[in-house]
C-alpha cells in the first residue's frame, strides 16, 4: 500500500537517511533509555504537544523540523491512516552511528512501525513509518565467493573532506583491474543501503570474486551532513561537484596509488545520480586517464521533473489522489516553477527549494548527460532495468538516441530489474526496496564483469 510508506524528513542532505534499515540489534528484556525516549516523543504527539515532542531532537531536526512543521505533519497522519490508536511493541535497530527505535503503532486503517532515529547523544535525528513487518535481513548473494577476496578499509581523500571506504582486492596475483563505485541521491553509506538491500556490497563482492577489485566509500552528505546543514556559507553554494564528483576523483587516485592495482584499467561506474552525473566526472577527470564507465540506471531528465513524476506515481498507486496527496503534489509544481525560474542573481541563497539551494539547481541547469557524455572517448557500458520506476526507460532511450552509433558503447536492458537492478514482479513500489531483500542480478555482475575485462 503506498501511504504506508509515509516520512517526515527535510533536507537533501538528511533525507534519504531515514530511509536506511541497518542490522537488528538483540533483543532486549528491559525497555532501555532510547525506547522510553520513543515512546515518550509518540505520546507526545498523540496528545499534540509538540514543545514537548521536539525536547529531544537534535539541532539539525529542531531546525528543520521544529514544533510548527511536526504539527504539520502529524495533523496529516489522519487522513492518510486513521487516529492513532496506540503503541504495542518496540525492538531496536542500529543503523552505522545511529540508534534506531521501532515501535508497532496501531491506526484505524493500518498498523505501522514508527522508526525513531537517534544519534550516540541520545538525540532525535529523525523519524519515519513505515509498514509492520519482520524485519528482512540482508544475506551476500550467491555468486559471492568471500574466499576469493579480502576487505580492507582505506581513506578516500586527506583533506578536510576525507571519507572511510572499504577495497575488495581479489587474492592472487595482480595487477587487478578496478572500478569505483559512486552513489545514487541522498547520504549513502558505502554499501548504498537502502532496508535490508545493500547493492554496492553486492556489486563489490561479486565483481571481486570475478577477479576485479572495487572501492566503495561513504558519501560525504552521510559524514559531513549536520556539518554541511549548520554552515549556512557552506550549504549555499553547495553543488553536485561538492556532493558527489570530487570524491569519486580522489578515489580514482587511491586507486591509482595502491599496489596490486591496474593503473591503466580503472574504471568509474555510477549509479542514479551518480549515474547521471558520469560525464561530468569523466570530464573532470579526463587528466586521471580512467579506462572506461559504467551508468546503471543513470538519469537524463532534470532533477526537478523526475521528482514530480515519481511523486505523482507514488501517490497514484492505490488508484486515486487524496486532498492532501493534491495539496503536496501543488506544492511540488511550485517548488519546480521556482526552481526553473531561478536567476545567477539566486546564487549564494539559503532558500531551500526540493530540499535543495539555488546553488544546486543552477549547477544543474543546461546539463543534458547524453551530449556530454559524446565528449568522453572512453569505453561506455549503460544498463537500466525495465521495473525501474524512478529511472525510466524513457532515460535508458535518451542515451541510446545520442550514443549508440559508437562501437565503444554498450548497452544493456533487463526486463525483469528495478532500480537497484534486482528482479522483481508486478507494480514496482518503495516496499520492493525498504521490506524484501534482493540482490544484484547475477546478469549485471557478469556483464559487468565481461566489460572491464576486455
Amino acid at each position: 500500500m503506498k501511504k504506508a510508506i509515509f516520512w517526515f524528513c527535510l533536507g537533501l542532505i538528511i533525507a534519504t537517511s531515514f530511509l536506511l534499515a541497518g542490522r537488528q540489534a538483540p533483543p532486549r528484556e528491559a525497555e532501555d533509555e532510547l525506547i522510553i525516549k520513543a515512546r515518550a516523543f509518540l505520546r507526545a504527539l498523540d496528545r499534540n504537544d509538540f514543545e514537548a515532542a521536539v525536547t529531544d531532537f537534535d539541532a539539525t531536526m529542531m531546525k528543520v523540523s521544529g514544533p510548527d512543521k511536526l504539527a504539520e505533519f502529524w495533523n496529516q497522519v489522519p487522513g492518510q491512516f486513521g487516529a492513532f490508536k496506540r503503541q504495542t511493541a518496540a525492538r531496536r535497530d542500529e543503523l552505522g552511528p545511529y540508534d534506531i527505535v521501532l515501535v508497532t503503532c496501531e491506526f484505524e486503517k493500518v498498523t505501522l512501525d514508527a522508526r525513531v532515529v537517534f544519534d550516540k547523544a541520545g538525540k532525535i535525528a529523525g523519524l519515519q513509518f513505515v509498514p509492520s513487518l519482520p524485519p528482512a535481513k540482508y544475506e551476500p548473494p550467491g555468486y559471492a565467493d568471500e574466499a576469493a577476496f579480502e576487505e580492507e578499509e582505506v581513506t578516500v581523500g586527506s583533506g578536510e573532506w576525507k571519507l572511510p571506504g572499504t577495497l575488495a582486492l581479489p587474492k592472487g596475483e595482480g595487477p587487478f583491474p578496478a572500478v569505483v563505485l559512486v552513489h545514487g541521491s541522498g547520504p549513502n553509506d558505502r554499501d548504498e543501503t537502502l532496508g535490508p538491500n545493500k547493492p554496492f556490497k553486492d556489486l563489490a563482492w561479486g565483481l571481486a570474486t570475478n577477479g576485479i577489485a572495487v572501492l566503495r566509500y561513504e558519501k560525504r552528505t552521510r559524514v559531513y551532513g549536520a556539518r554541511l546543514i549548520a554552515d549556512p556559507k557552506m550549504s549555499a553554494v553547495f553543488t553536485v561537484k561538492e556532493e558527489t564528483i570530487d570524491d569519486a576523483l580522489e578515489a580514482v587516485r587511491l586507486l591509482q596509488e595502491t599496489q596490486g592495482i591496474d593503473r591503466k584499467k580503472i574504471f568509474v561506474l555510477g549509479h542514479s545520480l551518480g549515474g547521471m552525473l558520469i560525464p561530468r566526472i569523466a570530464l573532470e577527470g579526463k587528466d586521471l586517464n580512467i579506462a572506461g564507465f559504467i551508468i546503471m540506471a543513470g538519469l537524463t531528465r532534470t532533477w526537478e521533473e523526475t521528482y514530480l513524476q515519481q511523486m505523482t506515481y507514488l501517490f497514484s498507486l492505490d488508484g486515486q489522489l487524496s486532498e492532501e496527496d493534491k495539496k503536496q503534489l501543488d506544492e511540488i509544481r511550485t517548488n519546480v516553477a521556482k526552481i526553473q525560474a531561478l536567476q545567477e542573481s539566486d546564487r549564494g541563497s539559503n532558500e531551500r527549494l526540493l530540499h535543495a539551494p539555488p546553488s544546486y539547481w543552477l549547477d544543474l541547469r543546461g546539463y543534458y548527460p547524453p551530449d556530454v557524455a559524446v565528449k568522453i572517448k572512453k569505453p561506455m557500458l549503460i544498463l537500466q532495468g525495465s521495473r525501474d520506476y524512478q529511472v525510466t526507460t524513457e532515460d535508458f532511450e535518451n542515451w541510446k538516441k545520442v550514443l549508440a552509433g559508437r562501437p565503444d558503447v554498450e548497452f544493456r536492458l533487463y526486463p525483469k530489474l528495478n532500480h537497484l537492478f534486482f528482479e522483481g514482479q508486478g507494480i514496482p513500489t518503495p516496499n520492493e526496496y525498504l521490506q524484501v531483500h534482493g540482490s544484484v542480478a547475477a546478469d549485471v555482475i557478469a556483464d559487468i564483469a565481461t566489460f572491464i575485462k576486455k
